[in-house]
């Protein structure tokens, strides 16, 4: 089992920080080593742990945290940084990206939606831990989430894509397409048209399910989970 991916959190609403914390409650493969309120403190947590990523507020007590995002990627204190702030003025978004923000969330975020750019975050740091030396196109498509609603099938909905994504973030275990489709609505042969194509996208990965007489059955999982 790999090492769990380390986390330093910096929010001044005390509320907010735990309902944050509470998502990464119970999910081993993240490790919070602390949490702060005002810059000062999050440069404290951030020169003693050097967390793989940094969530990060906009709106701090003392500063910025956009400030502090460059400050603390330019000095190597972490390496990727992903916004959770209420702030949405494009100024604010430009130097969040233009500063090396992995992700940027709008308060108020859903769970799902935070699972999903950690995830991310931990695909890409994962590939370029990989070994590879060269990456094709589409692989890089798929690294950069380019891939998802680029040159898709015209049965198939970027919508309901991101719908079967969530459903299969959500389930511990991998799903057949009958599983799939009764969480969304959809009849099974729509399910495994989305589930089909999530894995020709690279982003679904397909087990084989060996049981009595009959074929085999069909279970679908995010890669890398």
């Amino acid at each position: 089992m790999s090492a769990p991916f380390t986390l330093v959190m910096i929010e001044d609403d005390p509320l907010v920080a735990q309902i944050n914390l509470g998502y990464l409650a119970g999910r081993p493969e993240y490790r919070v080593l602390g949490a702060a309120q005002t810059v000062a403190a999050g440069r404290m947590l951030l020169r003693q742990h050097r967390p793989d990523l940094l969530l990060l507020d906009v709106f701090l007590p003392d500063g910025s945290g956009l400030e502090l995002l460059t400050e603390a990627r330019a000095l190597g204190w972490v390496q990727d940084v992903i916004l959770l702030t209420a702030a949405r003025d494009a100024a604010s978004v430009q130097a969040a990206l233009s500063g090396g923000a992995a992700d940027f969330l709008i308060k108020p975020f859903t769970r799902e939606r935070l699972y999903g750019a950690l995830e991310t975050v931990q695909q890409r740091r994962d590939a370029m831990r990989g070994g590879e030396r060269e990456f094709t196109q589409g692989a890089l498509d798929r690294l950069l989430g380019h891939a998802r609603t680029q040159n898709l099938p015209k049965r198939v909905e970027a919508h309901t894509l991101e719908k079967v994504v969530e459903v299969l973030r959500a389930s511990p275990v991998s799903l057949s397409a009958e599983e799939v489709g009764r969480d969304l609505g959809i009849n099974r042969a729509t399910a495994w048209r989305y589930l089909e194509q999530l894995t020709e996208l690279g982003q679904a990965e397909l087990d084989m399910e060996y049981g009595g007489v009959g074929r085999p059955t069909k279970r679908y999982r995010l890669r890398g989970t």
